[in-house]
């Protein structure tokens, strides 16, 4: 920083909010954890002549990911050995997911995890990040476990542990008690938080779903909930209740603004109108829900209608470049319509709209008083580039591997490419060594 305390970035062109036009040679200045001003870079330059100066040509600079779902402990599961691929979703829980990973988990598996993406969200763009464990093992004190990680590496996270009745009561009640015990440990952390979360209908009873929500109004945080990410849930919301999922969350007086509501794929038109009626909050996995043999969500529908959609990765491919380009080509492929999912509205769900899923203030946009997290990437196209195709070459033509510097919360944690808090070959020798204990393999 300057001697006054400020830095001016200055690249090649600025994406403040996805909603507008990006904007030539323009920059921001930043001092201390916030963005101070917007501006060209020349008026910057004159405005604050004695700021440090970050000259970036040929890059763009936009708000970091915020990636609205991820399960940290997933990547353990990536090449986990099995003699056939589950049948569908209700198999890949009940006869792959559950005995096989979860319920496996301990804290140095989930150490060694969260070390390992972390570190890969940060180098590819990624800034905030949503974390839903579910591990019935490892409780009480496993979410601290992860915080201590997240703290390491800078991220801005909100962590929370998805309870559940499926393996008792006792754990479903444990599982309430680590994201409570969590939320008000950090009530006052500016980087990490955390809210309550529960499965799905079909591993929580009613009371259990009512205690939860009553207890995330207790705190004033979200409810998170998986929500049909297969046909199964609401079929058997159908047969135990005679109603499907989202509503018999709304016959339990939960939907609503602090639902947060993760996958929902598969929606009758009545469940679209009320999540949109209700203001049910939701976040979309497209690539996640293709790999588990889900389906494709109807996220633009959810979109026109009103609702907040932020995009997650749920932790198959955390390169949220990729998750943007799946969401960006899977809907115009299931609607048949190539305008549907333009590249603003994919990159709007990507960064603020991801922010204002998980109920988050001043994060996802550049703009004066908002957070100063953002990426600068490499703009050299093979074609030129305008105010009018940019975006869209974002998202069709960039990866991971182009984000060059990161900063979240006024501190760089990523630059030339590299995160400094962690070696990535001892990152990768301590996750090859927790997924052989998690596989069995010695």
């Amino acid at each position: 920083m300057g001697p006054d305390g400020g830095l001016l970035v200055q690249p090649s062109w600025l994406v403040d909010d996805p909603s507008e036009s990006p904007k030539a040679d323009w920059g921001i200045r930043v001092v201390g954890t916030k963005v101070d001003a917007v501006g060209p870079n020349r008026d910057l330059a004159v405005d604050y002549p004695d700021d440090e100066v970050m000259d970036a040509p040929d890059s763009i600079l936009l708000p970091g990911f915020v990636n609205a779902h991820v399960h940290l402990y997933g990547v353990l599961a990536h090449g986990l050995p099995t003699e056939t691929a589950p049948s569908g979703f209700w198999p890949f829980l009940e006869d792959f997911w559950w005995p096989l990973v979860e319920d496996r988990l301990d804290h140095r598996m989930l150490e060694a995890a969260a070390d390992w993406v972390c570190g890969e969200m940060l180098r590819t763009g990624t800034t905030t990040f949503c974390d839903v464990l579910e591990a019935p093992g490892t409780l009480p004190d496993v979410l601290p476990v992860e915080k201590a990680v997240v703290d390491r590496w800078g991220l801005r996270g909100v962590l929370c542990f998805e309870a559940t009745e499926r393996s008792g009561t006792e754990i479903g009640q444990r599982g309430l008690e680590e994201n409570a015990r969590f939320i008000e440990a950090c009530r006052d952390d500016e980087f990490v938080s955390g809210m309550m979360s529960i499965h799905t209908t079909f591993s929580c009873s009613d009371a259990f779903i009512s205690q939860a929500f009553r207890l995330a109004e207790e705190h004033d945080v979200l409810l998170h909930a998986h929500c049909n990410e297969g046909t199964h849930e609401g079929e058997w919301c159908e047969h135990h209740h005679g109603r499907r999922t989202v509503e018999h969350y709304d016959y339990l007086q939960v939907a609503g603004p602090r639902l947060l509501a993760s996958q929902c794929v598969h929606l009758s038109d009545r469940e679209k109108a009320l999540i949109a009626e209700r203001g049910v909050r939701c976040a979309h996995m497209p690539l996640a829900n293709c790999e588990v043999g889900g389906g494709i969500a109807p996220v633009p529908e959810l979109l026109d209608a009103g609702v907040t959609v932020g995009l997650g990765s749920d932790g198959y491919v955390n390169d949220m470049f990729e998750v943007m380009r799946g969401a960006f080509l899977l809907h115009k492929g299931r609607l048949q319509d190539p305008r549907v999912m333009p590249a603003p509205r994919v990159l709007e769900m990507a960064t603020v709209g991801g922010a204002r899923a998980l109920g988050l203030e001043g994060v996802g946009c550049l703009a004066p008083d908002w957070s100063a997290d953002f990426q600068l990437v490499d703009g050299r196209f093979p074609t030129p580039t305008t105010a009018g195709n940019l975006l869209e070459q974002l998202v069709l033509h960039r990866s991971g591997q182009h984000v060059e510097h990161v900063m979240v919360g006024g501190r760089w944690v990523v630059r030339d490419g590299a995160a400094p808090s962690g070696d990535p070959e001892a990152l990768r020798a301590q996750l090859h060594e927790q997924a052989q204990r998690l596989w069995g393999v010695k």
